[in-house]
């Protein structure tokens, strides 16, 4: 199987520009950074014991990816025939594809995960992605919040209000799945929440917090601490969107917008 088909099995398209979540025109460092974003998602060593195997492939395909569209040569050929050289130095197969991710980034610490973190939210780059999630799963909740980095469910109120935002202002369309989802869907999204916090609790006091490999548990334990956000959240959604006639006198940025 070929990169490009590798690329579809694994990640739903063969389009190595959307792979590593960039533009065609972008620029090198623009696709370094595409490539660092997206590899984080599924580095190995992040993955739970019996995703590493998968893990690990996907990771060995971004880095494929990222090694055409980083080499000049490989990049104009891609770009004017859509093909790749299977055969050509930046897919050859010994290539240790981890030991390549270490030499370009440094070693991922709880810290610069909770750096990034802090400088990805509310930054123009995090507004354009939320955007894009919204226009390229049609207003599902679900899977924008799956798609959107350093997001959990309980992020769900900021993301609500910054697409609102751009439905008001027209820079996005109204779209039924968003302003009409059902009370059911939300209130799935608050038990995985909640099922999360559980899980990671346990995983705290099993393994304890501040080692390398306790990043998932780090950030999950944290939706415990914001549940409270959550249930008042929706709440607010019940009197917004509810049937009720005392709750439902106001409408929504996102009903306003419709057309």
């Amino acid at each position: 199987m070929g990169l490009l088909e590798q690329c579809e099995a694994a990640f739903g398209s063969p389009d190595l520009y959307r792979v590593l979540g960039v533009r065609r025109e972008a620029s090198p460092e623009e696709i370094r950074r595409g490539y660092h974003r997206a590899s984080l998602r599924v580095h190995p060593d992040r993955a739970e014991p019996d995703a590493k195997e998968e893990a690990t492939r996907r990771f060995q395909i971004l880095g494929k990816a990222y090694a055409v569209l980083s080499d000049a040569e490989q990049r104009a050929v891609y770009d004017e025939q859509g093909r790749v050289d299977e055969e050509g130095e930046a897919l050859r197969g010994e290539r240790d594809w981890q030991e390549y991710w270490r030499l370009l980034f440094k070693k991922i610490t709880v810290k610069d995960i909770e750096d990034f973190e802090k400088s990805y939210k509310n930054s123009e780059e995090e507004l354009a992605d939320i955007k894009a999630a919204y226009m390229d799963f049609e207003g599902d909740m679900d899977r924008i919040l799956e798609s959107v980095l350093c997001v959990d469910y309980t992020d769900e109120p900021r993301i609500r209000k910054i697409i609102e935002k751009a439905i008001d202002s027209g820079e996005v369309p109204t779209y039924k799945s968003f302003v009409k989802e059902s009370k059911q869907k939300m209130i799935a999204r608050k038990r995985r929440a909640e099922k999360e916090a559980r899980e990671a609790e346990k995983t705290k006091d099993e393994l304890g917090l501040g080692g390398e490999d306790d990043l998932k548990a780090l950030i999950q334990s944290r939706n415990k601490d914001r549940k409270k956000e959550m249930d008042d959240f929706l709440a607010q959604l019940e009197a917004k969107y509810g049937n009720n006639a005392k709750k439902g006198g106001k409408k929504t940025a996102a009903k306003k917008g419709k057309k």
